[in-house]
């Protein structure tokens, strides 16, 4: 998957469109061969599960599949519900404590996906960095290090 591109500060940038939906910031190990730690980065703009995770697993969904369950921590977000509607499917949200930088994603039965979750109020370098740190091929640096820059 091509990276979408990052701002390299707070202004719109050309692919920002005025009212038009942000795209969700990702990005996935180019290959999918899932021998790294991390199998891409998520840099959402806020804590807010309903407004930041229906187009994470939209876009998601358009890579790797229908996307059935999410596994987040829930002390860095904002009122997690049980599940979240996107694309018109109820996607289960499972809770775990512990981990705020990295998110679970499951399509199918047991076939999981970990995505560094960068903080929204990351400065857009050091998101960049920890993004493209994420999503090389076979990484094993952990979120603490990719989030440091």
């Amino acid at each position: 998957m091509m990276p979408i591109p990052l701002p390299s500060s707070s202004a719109p940038g050309p692919w920002t469109v005025p009212g038009s939906p942000l795209l969700p910031r990702l990005e996935l190990e180019p290959t999918m061969s899932r021998e790294g730690v991390f199998d891409g980065a998520w840099w959402p703009r806020s804590n807010h599960v309903l407004a930041e995770l229906p187009d994470l697993i939209t876009a998601l969904g358009a890579h790797v599949g229908r996307i059935v369950r999410v596994g987040l921590d829930t002390s860095a977000w904002d009122g997690v519900p049980r599940s979240v509607m996107a694309d018109g499917l109820p996607i289960r949200i499972n809770w775990f404590t512990g981990s705020d930088a990295t998110i679970s994603v499951t399509r199918g039965f047991q076939d999981h996906f970990l995505l560094l979750v960068v903080p929204p109020g990351t400065a857009p370098a050091t998101a960049a960095s920890a993004m493209a740190g994420a999503s090389e091929t076979g990484n094993h640096t952990p979120a603490v290090e990719l989030l440091l820059g």
